[in-house]
């Protein structure tokens, strides 16, 4: 896994997150999603996906005997930067999980 590019993508996406929360505010980030039949697609694609991710997190953490709340609280809070944040301290296989 490329850390340093997992760490820009993090730091971008976290950027970019902040100025359109600052932009339109939290809550219209899910009314504005949810009142078009498009944007309600795109948002239960979205909780699927993080359901998948949340599913392999949950395993992984457990596997390499970490505790996988906090990242799963982080996940339902904040969307992404949950399984970001976790590959981003996750360790590697050549640094003996």
């Amino acid at each position: 896994m490329n850390k340093p590019l997992l760490a820009i993508v993090t730091a971008l996406f976290g950027l970019f997150s902040a100025w359109v929360v600052w932009r339109v505010g939290l809550l219209a980030l899910y009314t504005h999603n949810l009142s078009h039949p498009a944007g309600a697609q795109v948002f239960i694609d979205l909780v699927i996906e993080i359901g998948l991710v949340l599913t392999w997190l949950w395993r992984d953490a457990r596997a390499t005997g970490r505790n996988p709340w906090p990242w799963v609280l982080v996940t339902l809070t904040c969307g992404s930067f949950g399984p970001l944040l976790y590959l981003l301290t996750r360790k590697s296989a050549a640094q003996g999980q």
